[in-house]
């Protein structure tokens, strides 16, 4: 064999060799994608969780469960009696974020009504343990949250009949979950929190995904994105993730059903405040929206199926009919307050 030969060989070799390696190296990148987000994530709330609080918690980091991310403030306000609660559940996608800020603390505690802030384990961190959905974490975490609270009813001087719950984007779309999903309650569990309720009394959310539904969303709001990752969806094989996610959508049916709160309205649910206050012109179904995410047409949506079962519902967007509701702490404040103690 000639020596140019042998370097032909040599070089083909050499070629099969790394060729082999690519599909290996390519798994492990994927492999390491939930791990490295979940760090990602993880750094976004630290460095928010430096902001601080217009009042300083009555109690700070409770443990709510074993994770780090499971751990909530409260703050107690001032009352003659037993205190309606609002639960603040942040947004940032179920990807990040953290439980301070709160720009309606002070407004709800000088109203008599306590507040507790809470973090929960997120979309990454589940994939990255094998979660499956991965949203059933962050929306599990809020039902637990709610029944530790009550749990102290008596030592935090809570009201459990008067308890609401607020939030932001994903924070609202969790909320919403609480508030139309049966009691998940179970009367028979030796932990005792676990017999705690998980109803709610009133909500009001900014931002809200009122489903999860790709097929839903995609016929109302053609640009929408959203919701991919909450069922471990991701870009690849020349589409979007969200396109994976709404060509996929079969395959995880049951689990989109169940983690969508317009899944579960029943004429027995609780008020309902709706606020979209990103949306620049009045939503028309079937339009492209400028943030497709938080468009108010996900509140047209829900508010549908609200009329239909008779649960009283108000949306507010720039440019909507004048509603009697300002803001959600305002509605909170006057649902929670003139409810019977």
């Amino acid at each position: 064999m000639s020596p140019a030969a042998r370097f032909r060989l040599v070089g083909l070799a050499a070629g099969l060799v790394v060729a082999s390696l690519i599909p290996s190296a390519h798994a492990q990148a994927v492999k390491a994608r939930p791990k490295a987000q979940a760090k990602k994530a993880e750094a976004k709330a630290q460095a928010r969780a430096a902001r601080p609080y217009a009042v300083e918690p009555t109690h700070a980091n409770v443990p709510y469960g074993e994770h780090e991310r499971q751990v909530l403030d409260f703050f107690k306000a001032e009352s003659d009696g037993p205190a309606p609660l609002v639960v603040y559940i942040h947004g940032g996608g179920w990807n990040g974020g953290d439980k301070k800020p709160f720009a309606d603390l002070k407004k709800l505690l000088d109203a008599g009504v306590s507040v507790a802030t809470i973090n929960y384990r997120l979309v990454p961190q589940a994939r990255a343990a094998g979660v499956e959905p991965p949203v059933k974490w962050p929306l599990e975490d809020a039902a637990r949250a709610v029944q530790f609270l009550r749990s102290k009813a008596g030592e935090w001087n809570i009201d459990k009949d008067r308890v609401g719950a607020t939030g932001g984007s994903a924070g609202a779309c969790s909320s919403l979950w609480l508030a139309f999903h049966d009691d998940m309650a179970d009367p028979d569990s030796t932990d005792p929190i676990a017999r705690e309720s998980t109803r709610l009394a009133a909500v009001a959310v900014n931002g809200a995904q009122t489903t999860l539904d790709p097929k839903i969303t995609r016929e109302w709001i053609p640009n929408m994105k959203y919701g991919g990752h909450a069922f471990g969806f991701d870009a690849g094989g020349g589409k979007t993730q969200f396109e994976n996610f709404h060509d996929g959508r079969e395959s995880v049916a049951e689990w989109v059903e169940e983690y969508s709160p317009l899944s579960h309205v029943t004429r027995d649910d609780p008020p309902v405040f709706l606020n979209y206050p990103a949306q620049d012109k009045p939503p028309v179904k079937g339009e492209e929206q400028k943030d497709p995410t938080h468009s108010a047409l996900l509140g047209l949506i829900l508010e549908e199926k609200l009329k239909a079962e008779g649960v009283e519902s108000h949306l507010a967007y720039p440019g909507a009919p004048d509603d009697h509701f300002q803001t959600p702490a305002d509605f909170l404040i006057t649902r929670l307050k003139s409810a019977k103690p």
